[in-house]
């Protein structure tokens, strides 16, 4: 039984990659004609850095100001709006969902990028897959224990490498960073992935989160430089 839910959800994740696949592939981070930055060309075809980042080698660490400390029996996902069947996961629930292995790049907007990073987790995607959002969504909110606060278009939150990880380079995913999970979004700036993530919302339209109401760009794709509003 395990299994044919788990085949369902893959299918189901097919589906909605397909009802969106137009949108996906002309989005500025896979069909700009000009992307700015520098170096090697990366995964996706675009400069490996992009304008005005620089190198580090290490992670460095910013926040709110708060760094929840969430114990796995305590973790919970609420995912729900504009959905067929909202759900509320729990830590054995999160991990029995199909899982994946990527390594990508994790850009912030204050400048540096930390390249080839290893992750484990399960793809945006997927979720969307399980719980099946309505036609009229059009993005989501994602939520954080800290209060955070950032939204996607959900062609952004669908493409592969948009995960939910509990896993950096083999090693459980530092709370600091938003262990025991938070999103990542390597084909935008860093901040529209939230640390200790614990609700997605679908919207049927788009809403501004914590930074976007402050200034900073709703869309934040780094090889356009588009940093604030």
């Amino acid at each position: 039984m395990a299994d044919e839910k788990l085949q369902r959800i893959v299918e189901a994740r097919l589906k909605l990659r397909a009802r969106y696949q137009a949108k996906i592939q002309g989005s500025p981070a896979q069909s700009d004609p000009a992307p700015q930055g520098s170096g090697p060309v990366n995964r996706h075809g675009m400069p490996q850095l992009p304008p005005g980042q620089n190198h580090t080698r290490a992670w460095p660490v910013l926040d709110l100001g708060i760094k929840p400390e969430i114990a796995l029996a305590q973790w919970a996902l609420q995912i729900d709006g504009a959905v067929e069947a909202p759900v509320t996961l729990d830590w054995a629930a999160f991990q029995a969902l199909p899982q994946v292995e990527d390594e990508s790049d994790f850009h912030c907007v204050t400048t540096w990028s930390l390249m080839d990073s290893k992750w484990s987790g399960v793809q945006c995607s997927t979720l969307a897959a399980l719980v099946r959002p309505l036609p009229e969504a059009t993005h989501l909110m994602t939520y954080g224990y800290d209060g955070y606060t950032t939204n996607l278009p959900i062609e952004e939150a669908l493409k592969d490498d948009v995960l939910l990880v509990h896993a950096w380079n083999g090693k459980p995913l530092p709370r600091e960073h938003g262990g025991p999970v938070r999103m990542i979004t390597p084909q935008l700036y860093a901040w529209k992935g939230a640390k200790w993530i614990n609700r997605i919302e679908f919207l049927t339209q788009d809403r501004a989160g914590f930074w976007e109401v402050r200034g900073y760009s709703n869309s934040a794709h780094p090889w356009r430089d588009d940093r604030y509003s």
